[in-house]
C-alpha cells in the first residue's frame, strides 16, 4: 500500500495527506477522553507483590491537590516524548505513505499544544468570553471542583457526550474524592515535569 501511494499522482497523494484532517478531528475527542480517565486517573495498584504506579498519574493526582500550581498543568516533559514516540509509531505503521505519516505526526503535535494552551488558559485567572470555549473552561472546572469522574474532555466534550460522562451538573452530586481522586496519602511528589 505504501508504494502505491509513494508513486501516486501529486493530486491523490495531496488528498491522502489532507485525509489526517478529519481522522484527528474524529480521534481527539476519544483519544483525550480515555487518556484522561484511564492513564491520568490511573490508581496505584500491586502487581506480583511490586507497587505500580505510573508517573504521569502522580503528576496528575498532584494537579488535582493543587489546580492552581501552573508547573502541574502541562504535560510533563517525560510523557510528552514517550507520547511522541508513541502515536509516531502508530502513524508510520498505519499510514500509507511516510509524507502522510509524517502529516499524522504534525497534526498530533498540533492538537497537543492545542491541549496545552486550552488547559493551561482554563487553570489561569483568564475569564473566556466566548461561549465556546466558556463551555469549555466551566465544565474542566467541574471536573476539578465538583466531581473528577465526569467531565474528561479538555479541547472538546465530544467525548463525554457520547460515552456518558457530560450529565448536567445540577444532578451531580459532589466528589469527596475530586482533589485526591482516590488515593489519600501522596505517593512520592512528582519532581519536576
Amino acid at each position: 500500500m505504501a508504494a502505491a501511494g509513494r508513486h501516486a499522482p501529486r493530486g491523490r497523494r495531496l488528498r491522502l495527506g489532507l485525509l489526517v484532517v478529519p481522522i484527528l478531528l474524529a480521534a481527539q475527542p476519544f483519544v483525550e477522553w480515555l487518556i484522561h480517565v484511564y492513564i491520568l486517573h490511573f490508581k496505584p495498584t500491586t502487581v506480583f507483590g511490586r507497587k505500580f504506579d505510573l508517573q504521569i498519574a502522580k503528576f496528575h493526582r498532584a494537579h488535582h491537590r493543587d489546580p492552581w500550581r501552573l508547573e502541574l498543568v502541562f504535560i510533563p516533559r517525560r510523557a510528552g516524548w514517550l507520547g511522541l514516540a508513541m502515536f509516531s509509531a502508530v502513524w508510520f505503521l498505519l499510514a500509507p505513505t511516510p509524507q502522510v505519516a509524517l502529516s499524522g505526526v504534525v497534526g498530533s503535535v498540533t492538537m497537543a499544544f492545542l491541549y496545552e494552551w486550552t488547559h493551561y488558559l482554563t487553570h489561569t485567572g483568564y475569564k473566556p468570553r466566548g461561549e465556546f470555549y466558556r463551555r469549555i473552561w466551566r465544565y474542566h472546572r467541574l471536573h476539578h471542583f465538583k466531581n473528577e469522574h465526569y467531565w474528561q474532555g479538555v479541547t472538546t466534550h465530544l467525548g463525554d457526550r457520547i460515552l456518558g460522562t457530560m450529565p448536567d451538573h445540577t444532578g451531580v452530586p459532589n466528589s469527596p474524592t475530586c482533589r485526591t481522586l482516590g488515593v489519600e496519602a501522596p505517593t512520592d511528589l512528582p519532581g519536576p515535569p
